[in-house]
């Protein structure tokens, strides 16, 4: 099967992951408002309920992340450059796209990234990245190049 195939085969996937998510978060938002309307009647119910909601808060703040995730795979799918790594450029392999079709990096780039935060350098966090108004050309950290 060609890239491209294998890609639109990751896109179904990617869409078929946001519909379930949206609908558990949307679950998950719903089952947090009956647990505020439910106030229960013993100290024990409410400690029950109240823990009940912190593990839904936590879930949905999960599934929220992954959402973006995704969200952001699906833009990248539309302006050409899914599947490409952010830090060498290189493309990713589909294995690794197979098993978390939302990847930004190869393995190598992750591996490097995450022993750069554990020894405290400055680090970019491409999930997080936003485009500034007028800032035309990105900031690569000190360490980093962009090839």
């Amino acid at each position: 099967m060609s890239r491209e195939a294998e890609i639109r085969k990751l896109r179904s996937v990617l869409l078929k992951r946001r519909d379930a998510i949206r609908k558990a978060l949307a679950g998950d938002l719903s089952g947090l408002d009956v647990l505020r309307e439910q106030a229960g009647a013993d100290s024990v119910d409410f400690a029950l309920d109240a823990e009940q909601g912190e593990i839904s808060s936590q879930l949905a703040e999960l599934e929220s992340r992954e959402l973006v995730q995704i969200e952001r795979a699906l833009e990248r799918m539309e302006d050409g450059t899914y599947g490409i790594c952010e830090v060498t450029g290189k493309p990713i392999p589909l294995s690794r796209l197979r098993a978390l079709p939302y990847a930004t990096t190869r393995v190598e780039a992750q591996r490097e990234l995450e022993e750069a935060r554990e020894e405290g350098r400055d680090v970019p966090d491409w999930s997080r990245a936003i485009d500034l108004p007028g800032d035309e050309t990105p900031r690569v950290p000190d360490g980093y190049e962009l090839t």
